[in-house]
């Protein structure tokens, strides 16, 4: 019995050929390169085309490579498929940042430009935004008065520079990838917070002077030395005590959350208290008037110590105004009428002195 030759159907089916459609992931072979195209052999598939805006900035071509494809149309008018290589490349791409989202890799990422709100990333062929809200405290561009050009300049910086990060959100449909600093160090943050605690001495480098105190880096940990806790001066500007780069020691005195406030005046000794033993309530002394204020004057008594004369220790007037009593940098002898070391202060009396 002679055997019955296999149907055009039977061969096709023998091929397990798939209709291609929109959006499928298809390998083909170069055939020819063309100026404005490059045209794919995909075997039972028949023949593809890619234009040549959608293969990809700098990638060059020859006849015989393999290429990774997606199909943007399945049959044209001319019968052939329309492809794209940087759609391929998309495709890819998101299936593997969804797994890295999943999987809540820490992924190593390298900025290719930066504008005022952070930096512009490109992973695995699709482009994706790091917030300067998320960059972890050695990085953060700490600027006076939010200065947008040097905020600009900051970020710049860090341009083609090596970054851990996470992904933070991501979504195909709305084309969005955000990174995150701060959640890559996350882990790393909290081993190294347990290990800390108030009192103890850290050394860290000022990242940034403002004018209510400055920032430091403390192995990747954000530090704040407030402008109260500088020195035991007066502190009228921070960038005459700290400058930007330098290394300083300070102690903790206080771990909020996930930053730690800290102290450079309390690594010595409070002048005041040692000036301040030197005086007891009910002594005569002389001092020079360092500010007049509607309520009193204040008064240096030594290096570190200045006293106060309340308005209603001036005279026994009613009424009486410190302006008229007093003049900037003038010398007068005063009677202490109390010490108060807990709270840093001396009181005065004028009238009592005469």
């Amino acid at each position: 019995m002679t055997k019955a030759l296999p149907t055009m159907d039977d061969l096709l089916a023998s091929t397990d050929l798939k209709e291609l459609k929109s959006g499928d992931v298809i390998e083909g072979v170069v055939t020819s390169v063309r100026k404005h195209e490059v045209w794919i052999d995909l075997g039972a598939n028949g023949v593809g085309v890619v234009m040549r805006r959608e293969i990809g900035h700098g990638q060059k071509l020859a006849e015989g490579d393999t290429v990774t494809t997606s199909v943007v149309d399945p049959e044209m008018d001319e019968g052939f498929a329309l492809l794209s290589m940087k759609r391929a490349v998309k495709d890819k791409g998101w299936d593997e940042l969804k797994r890295m989202f999943d999987d809540q890799e820490i992924i190593e990422v390298t900025a290719y430009d930066a504008n005022r709100g952070g930096l512009l990333v490109e992973l695995e062929g699709i482009r994706g935004f790091l917030p300067v809200s998320q960059l972890a405290a050695g990085h953060y561009p700490r600027v006076s008065g939010a200065d947008k050009d040097e905020i600009l300049q900051k970020l710049g910086a860090l341009v083609g520079q090596p970054i851990r990060v996470r992904i933070l959100d991501l979504s195909r449909k709305d084309n969005k990838l955000i990174f995150s600093e701060k959640e890559a160090i996350k882990q790393d943050m909290q081993e190294s917070f347990a290990k800390l605690k108030v009192g103890d001495v850290v050394e860290g480098i000022v990242t940034g002077v403002i004018d209510f105190g400055a920032f430091i880096n403390v192995d990747g940990i954000e530090g704040l030395i407030h402008i109260s806790e500088i020195s035991w001066e007066r502190v009228e500007n921070p960038r005459d005590y700290v400058k930007v780069g330098e290394t300083v020691k300070a102690k903790i005195i206080a771990i909020d959350k996930d930053r730690l406030s800290l102290s450079l005046k309390q690594m010595s000794e409070d002048p005041w208290l040692k000036e301040a033993k030197a005086f007891k309530a009910g002594d005569m002394v002389e001092g020079k008037v360092t500010r007049i204020t509607p309520f009193g004057a204040f008064v240096q008594l030594g290096p570190s110590v200045e006293a106060l004369v309340h308005v209603s220790e001036m005279s026994d007037d009613e009424g009486v105004d410190p302006e008229k009593i007093f003049e900037l940098n003038q010398k007068k002898s005063f009677k202490i009428i109390d010490v108060d070391t807990e709270n840093r202060k001396i009181a005065l009396s004028l009238k009592g002195a005469k």
